[in-house]
């Protein structure tokens, strides 16, 4: 029987069953067994995530190359993951999806190639890379191939770190060293109950340790998100998720090149708020939300914060002024009462080199009695860790704004965007107090042996605070030295904020030639 070159027709119908082969994954017996989880296909996951028709597949006929244990014999197409890019909102972004049904999601040597391809495009042009994680981690079967892999992924989140926004969604499991790329990336989001992050898993734990720990409780999505701060966002479900990732990016430039978008507000710029100055209680130490605050300032009251759970003494999240991105920074009093502690300094101190790095001007509200005391702070080195969001100020170069609403004491009113700390427009409400420390401490010191003599000591030093607290604890001290530029009425705060930002809005500030600079880690 003699050849017979196919037609066309044929060579295009083999095409599309090639296709529709690539489209099953591992096939539906195990896509049955990922919606009976709980989870979404990885094809199912990007149909939610991008624009309707936008995405278009690379890589759809990639198999592995590993012959060892068989494989040879188990090419599935596109091996285990799916790599591409689509829009967002009518923005481009690339993405990958690892998929389950494929040997279990797992990482070998042609999946990292494909992962790698669409970064390195995405570095050429400028524009956003998204990961959706649902993995056993690294294929076995290939051996250091996989490893190298990851090595590959890694060097390329490193190198797009600060230059195109990098998010990571943990839909299912995430272990060893599959870990680190999403800890590398901006953001990460995890789903309640069916995702998983750890270096090492429980069984090891247990066999090593001899403790026992449940998935959820060694890395589950709240553990990550209220224990270890390895996680910015909390979601309910899978779609949940895709909608924190969609909105999330609405606030962010697609690259270092460019400003964040605007959007239209109906939210009055000239907005005054009489309601802000019923915010701050008359009792200098009672608490009060923060967050009430930043809702009434910002547009439409809409602010997305940012790791909510962890290390909540400090509120970090995007919003909008006058249609335009900030970022802002606020200490919150009601937790700590706005001390700052290791892991808010932490918290805020990437918040704010994430901001200067994607062009994003920083909002700062004060309220900080200074740094938390104690043994465990002291010796797990918040002299380090506080650092870290001193520097991140000093560092930052776009335009930097900051409210201070009541207490701004000690070394914490340095670090929390001071005009020391390059600020370039420093505000304070008549509420403000700013000082060495506290009028009761302070006093303490102070007139610790007039107070001694007293015939009422008690008497003596609370007649010595209010004295002092009229005397020093006010902002006008500040004011007169130029640290701070003008005391404004809390009503006034949204319009003044939105004139300052567009005063700023064409800053610019070089800073000396480096390498790079050698932040205290």
């Amino acid at each position: 029987m003699s050849y017979k070159e196919p037609t066309v027709e044929e060579k295009i119908e083999k095409l599309r069953k090639l296709r529709e082969t690539a489209k099953l994954g591992g096939g539906k017996e195990r896509i049955e067994a990922q919606h009976k989880k709980g989870k979404l296909t990885a094809r199912e996951r990007l149909e939610l995530l991008l624009d309707p028709e936008s995405f278009v597949e690379l890589d759809q006929f990639v198999v592995h190359r590993c012959t060892e244990f068989g494989m040879a014999e188990k090419k599935i197409l596109g091996d285990g993951v799916v790599t591409g890019y689509g829009t967002i909102d009518g923005r481009l972004v690339f993405v990958f999806s690892q998929d389950f049904t494929v040997f279990g999601g797992s990482l070998g040597e042609m999946f990292a190639k494909k992962v790698c391809k669409i970064m390195d495009l995405a570095m050429k042009v400028g524009a956003p890379v998204i990961g959706l994680n649902d993995s056993g981690g690294a294929r076995i079967q290939e051996g250091v191939a996989s490893l190298a892999g990851y090595g590959d992924i890694f060097f390329r989140n490193v190198m797009a770190s600060g230059v195109i926004p990098q998010i990571s969604a943990i839909m299912g499991p995430c272990a060893g060293g599959a870990v680190y790329s999403p800890a590398l990336t901006d953001f990460i989001v995890m789903v309640k109950d069916t995702s998983h992050m750890f270096i090492t898993g429980p069984e090891v734990i247990k066999t090593v340790l001899g403790q026992e720990v449940t998935f959820e409780e060694l890395g589950g999505a709240l553990t990550h998100s209220r224990t270890s701060g390895v996680a910015h966002f909390v979601a309910d479900n899978e779609e949940d998720c895709i909608g924190i990732i969609r909105k999330l990016l609405s606030y962010l430039p697609s690259n270092n090149m460019e400003d964040p978008p605007v959007v239209e507000t109906n939210d009055d710029p000239s907005r005054m708020d009489e309601t802000l100055a019923n915010i701050i209680p008359d009792d200098p130490d009672k608490p009060y939300e923060v967050k009430e605050i930043i809702t009434r300032v910002v547009d439409s009251g809409d602010f997305f914060e940012v790791q909510p759970l962890w290390a909540p003494n400090i509120v970090i999240g995007f919003a909008r002024l006058n249609g335009k991105t900030v970022g802002i920074v606020a200490n919150q009093p009601s937790y700590f009462a706005g001390a700052l502690d290791i892991k808010s300094s932490t918290k805020a101190g990437r918040f704010v080199r994430f901001c200067d790095a994607f062009n994003i001007p920083i909002i700062t509200f004060v309220d900080v009695p200074g740094f938390l005391p104690g043994i465990e702070q002291e010796h797990g080195g918040i002299i380090r860790h506080g650092s870290k969001l001193l520097y991140a100020y000093c560092e930052a170069t776009v335009p930097k704004i900051t409210v201070i609403l009541r207490k701004a004491y000690g070394g914490a009113y340095d670090v929390m965007g001071s005009k020391h700390s390059g600020a370039d427009i420093n505000m304070a409400w008549p509420t403000a107090e700013i000082a060495v420390m506290g009028p009761q401490g302070a006093i303490n010191i102070i007139f610790r042996k007039e107070i001694a003599k007293a015939e009422d000591p008690e008497k003596r030093r609370s007649e010595l605070i209010v004295e002092y607290r009229e005397k020093f604890a006010n902002p006008y001290i500040a004011a007169e030295k130029g640290y701070i530029d003008d005391v404004i009425e809390p009503a006034e705060t949204r319009p003044r904020l939105i004139s300052a930002l567009e005063m700023l809005a064409t800053k610019r500030e070089n800073r000396p030639a480096k390498k790079h600079a050698n932040i205290p880690l």
